[in-house]
């Protein structure tokens, strides 16, 4: 029984991180809209809807709604992260997202007051899905100051901060030791190899290769 119990755990768990965090149909609104600006509308416009069904589910005490809370407050989250995520990508292309950033500051600032009047209410469940709740509240905080950053600055920060994670990863390259022994060794054997013979061509001079012919292989004998 309890290795059935814990099968059951670790499939619940699988089942979470496969779940999409959009319905198909909001895929193909995102993917429709090529402008940031459109993308970042849409998506907090997902987030709203998401809080309003955080508040139905709320309203009633319904048997099952605690998981369904769980599930909705996880989804809303990665909608957010998700508009930061487009956000950053615009900025580095400079893209003027100034229209976009506008909407979501004053959008997020609505959506983390009726956050935290969930928290303060105390729903009789909340300890099944208190820790993804304080996660949402935090993650529309932080997307908040984001969002309402200087775009300018925030465009200068994340194009450093990006220039400095590619030179990390080109650093933790080198100081390999492995890959640098790698390199020392081909590096060596570069330098003393003699230089190489020529092949043998079938062309006279001015001439190009004859159709299905190799220039390079000596003809048989």
């Amino acid at each position: 029984m309890r290795i059935a119990a814990l099968l059951l755990i670790v499939g619940a768990a699988l089942a979470a991180q496969d779940r999409d965090f959009l319905t198909a149909d909001e895929v193909d609104q995102i993917r429709e809209a090529q402008d940031p600006n459109e993308r970042v509308f849409l998506y907090i416009k997902f987030a709203q809807e998401r809080v309003g069904m955080l508040e139905q589910f709320l309203a009633k005490d319904k048997p099952g709604r605690s998981a369904i809370i769980h599930d909705t407050l996880e989804d809303y989250s990665k909608i957010i992260d998700s508009i930061d995520t487009v956000a950053d990508d615009a900025l580095t292309r400079k893209f003027d997202i100034t229209k976009g950033m506008a909407i979501v500051t004053a959008a997020e600032k609505d959506i983390l007051a009726r956050l935290k009047k969930i928290e303060e209410s105390e729903p009789k469940d909340l300890a099944r899905y208190k820790f993804v709740l304080q996660n949402a509240i935090d993650t529309t905080q932080d997307s908040e100051e984001l969002s309402a950053e200087d775009l300018k600055t925030r465009g200068t920060e994340v194009t450093a901060r990006e220039k400095k994670e590619k030179q990390e990863i080109e650093s933790m390259k080198a100081t390999n030791p492995k890959e640098v022994a790698e390199k020392k060794a081909e590096d060596t054997t570069k330098s003393t190899d003699a230089p190489k013979r020529k092949a043998p061509t079938l062309k006279r001079p001015g001439e190009d290769t004859l159709p299905g012919l190799d220039s390079t292989k000596q003809p048989q004998q």
